[in-house]
């Protein structure tokens, strides 16, 4: 069992920029779920457009850039997947045809061809702002409430964000280069796999027991990229969401040593940090879930006692 993106594997640590370049190749990155997160976006725009869609006047000129680029990069990159015809881009696996002359806002249509959520962020004399987004994967936040704000109230609830980091923020924002796309991946916990989570009390994590947690917990994992159009000189903010069962690390070669690596980094997490991640009711029970993962793995990866021999060790008993 693979995972796409393993960001608690201890390269990075929670609550860091922790940007690094990306190859423009891979700006985008379809799997064998598009077709499936696609129809989902469909049913997000029908029945609750108005919380995914949030564009400001003077914006379109940028969104149709964005559409522009992805028109050119998608058959491109993955002929297998995309293939134009005309004004329609047909996406096999979808079984689907967009229309890239629709009516509609340039930035839905980009929209409907990936997995990934798009944003536009502009900088302004005050900083750079959120001018326009296409949200339908929310991880606990609401767009309406970020569009039109800079990147300190957009943060505003990350804790330790404010001051030095959102300077950094900014100044990585203002150098990012045409051409010379970033990106950078985090992670949680949620109890289940669905890619749509917008704010409320269901957003935290919670697990009657150890057997629950294991059966239950999936980590959400969110690689963001960040490129910088152009023309326009708007920087494309681009958010995808895997949702990876937890249990699934027992059958990962590395399985030991990142169950290990994700229990150390949520332990390390402050209360504030916990609580902003909605991870402090489950805590301790993913913490001893995470260390049976890792005993699993250990097990099945320790070579059988010699032929012939009794082993003196004691079973371990469960947690």
């Amino acid at each position: 069992m693979s995972f796409a993106h393993t960001p608690y594997d201890g390269a990075n640590q929670p609550f860091t920029i922790g940007v690094e370049p990306l190859d423009p190749r891979d700006w985008i990155e379809p799997d064998e779920f598009l077709a499936r997160d696609l129809a989902q976006k469909e049913d997000v725009f029908a029945r609750a457009r108005g919380a995914a869609v949030r564009l400001e006047r003077g914006t379109r000129v940028a969104q149709a850039e964005v559409l522009g680029l992805l028109a050119a990069h998608l058959p491109r990159r993955f002929p297998q997947i995309y293939r134009a015809d005309g004004t329609v881009m047909e996406i096999a696996p979808a079984a689907r045809r967009v229309d890239l002359d629709a009516a509609e806002a340039p930035l839905v249509t980009a929209a409907r061809l990936v997995q990934e959520d798009l944003c536009l962020m502009r900088r302004f004399e005050t900083g750079w702002r959120l001018v326009a987004g296409v949200v339908c994967f929310p991880s606990s936040w609401s767009l309406g409430e970020k569009i039109g704000r800079d990147l300190g109230a957009i943060h505003a609830p990350v804790p330790g964000f404010a001051g030095r980091m959102e300077n950094v923020a900014t100044r990585i924002f203002d150098n990012i280069r045409v051409g010379a796309p970033l990106k950078r991946v985090n992670w949680s916990i949620y109890n289940d796999s669905q890619l749509r989570h917008p704010p409320g009390p269901e957003s935290a994590a919670h697990f009657d027991a150890v057997e629950d947690a294991l059966a239950r917990a999936h980590i959400r994992v969110e690689p963001q990229t960040l490129t910088r159009l152009p023309a326009t000189g708007d920087i494309l903010f681009t958010i995808r969401v895997h949702a990876d069962p937890m249990a699934r690390l027992a059958a990962h070669p590395r399985g030991r040593e990142l169950a290990s690596s994700l229990r150390a980094q949520l332990l390390a997490l402050s209360d504030a940090q916990m609580d902003y991640k909605g991870l402090t009711l489950s805590r301790d029970k993913l913490a001893r879930a995470l260390e049976e993962i890792a005993i699993g793995a250990q097990r099945l990866t320790s070579p059988p006692a010699p032929s012939g021999r009794l082993s003196n060790a004691r079973p371990r008993p469960c947690r």
